[in-house]
């Protein structure tokens, strides 16, 4: 252990760089995850017959697999270590592509749905966890260059539709994205990783001090409408384009990757000056950005307008999830994945909670007052980052 209780990675596992590569392979097999839904629900609503209502039904079963996952990842990575448990996730995610693959009822997409959560979520926390310990002297820096591989994952399923779904066909890109799983899955069997940190016994009573911080709930709220954005902008956002907008399917497709795309080039930034602007700075920023985008999409005054701000969507949300998880590993390095735990149970929340609501309101009274919900959202999220920020200064001694 290092003096701040953070592992040592080059005793009992591959150095950082390494053990980072197959980190970057799971998070980039998650951004297909989350992007998958929103990039193929056009073509169900053509082949399987399907109201809104039960689309959004889709997201809820989802993250409530990620959410099932996210109560478990954290002790289990923490008390047994990571390899095993990534392993499994990454063959559950495979499974659950082919599974969509040969769907011919809403059930069975149902059913695919649940497992891509159970994997997804999994694969999400695990990556996120190892990328926060194995780098302790630069946890802002490695988290945001684990979501650049994020967006290279969610912009690859949209591209790849967009482009070739008329020439492939829906089944046979399904089984690309199966075939894709497994490459982080050969990564993590040919690896050896750090140790567990807690081999000999999980802690409860200290790690009940953890989840009794108010950082940790401050930051799992403001990640809660986070997570509600991310997922309904990356699932609803197709379908708001060509109902609303007037876009074509295709130029849909290309607007989301063009928004996974925004995400992915803000976080390559963000890697670059996250350490001179600060981790509060650059997620008030973020954030900022993107309420002004949210405005954009909900009440533009043209088309080209609504499409700039899917981009700018994008941008402003590439900074918020990873900063905030570094501000937690930070703050609690021995349990970063109890904690992590937490803050997914709370993200997920959201997420599953947010695209719900969009399809019902979507449902009742048309996908413009739906796309309401995601400007709420970022409302509520400068709010917490400013509540964060001024608690902080009030108790140094509470947080990193």
């Amino acid at each position: 252990m290092r003096d701040d209780g953070s592992p040592n990675v080059t005793h009992g596992g591959e150095v950082p760089a390494r053990l980072m590569s197959s980190a970057c392979a799971g998070m980039f097999v998650f951004g297909i995850v989350m992007a998958i839904l929103g990039a193929i629900l056009p073509t169900l609503f053509d082949t399987i017959s399907f109201d809104k209502a039960q689309a959004g039904n889709l997201f809820l079963f989802m993250n409530a697999g990620m959410l099932v996952m996210s109560l478990f990842f954290g002790p289990i990575v923490d008390r047994f270590g990571f390899k095993l448990f990534l392993m499994t996730c990454a063959s559950v995610v495979a499974l659950s592509f082919l599974l969509l693959a040969r769907a011919t009822t809403y059930e069975a997409v149902l059913a695919a749905a649940v497992l891509l959560g159970l994997g997804g979520g999994g694969l999400n926390g695990g990556t996120n966890a190892l990328a926060s310990d194995i780098h302790p002297d630069r946890r802002g820096a490695a988290l945001n260059t684990l979501g650049i591989f994020f967006g290279f994952g969610a912009l690859t399923m949209p591209f790849l539709i967009g482009s070739f779904l008329e020439l492939a066909g829906l089944d046979r890109l399904l089984i690309f994205a199966a075939v894709f799983s497994l490459v982080p899955f050969a990564l993590f069997a040919a690896m050896s990783f750090p140790k567990p940190k807690h081999a000999q016994g999980f802690p409860l009573s200290q790690a009940a001090e953890v989840i009794r911080s108010p950082l940790l709930w401050l930051c799992g709220a403001l990640l809660f409408f986070q997570s509600g954005n991310e997922f309904t902008i990356g699932g609803w956002i197709t379908s708001y384009l060509e109902e609303v907008i007037g876009v074509t399917a295709r130029a849909a497709s290309f607007l989301l990757a063009a928004y996974w795309a925004a995400i992915m080039l803000g976080r390559l930034v963000s890697v670059r000056i996250v350490d001179r602007m600060g981790k509060g700075r650059l997620v008030l920023a973020g954030a900022a950005v993107a309420w002004i985008a949210a405005l954009l999409v909900a009440w533009s005054p043209t088309p080209a307008a609504a499409q700039a701000g899917v981009v700018l969507l994008g941008l402003g949300f590439a900074t918020i999830f990873p900063t905030t998880l570094a501000v937690i590993g930070e703050a609690f390095p021995r349990f970063s994945g109890t904690a992590f735990s937490v803050l997914f149970v709370i993200a997920l929340t959201g997420g599953m909670t947010a695209p719900w609501v969009t399809g019902n309101v979507a449902h009742t009274h048309g996908l413009e007052r739906g796309m309401l919900v995601p400007l709420v959202s970022c409302t509520m999220i400068v709010i917490l980052q400013l509540v964060i920020t001024r608690w902080s200064k009030l108790r140094p001694n509470s947080g990193p």
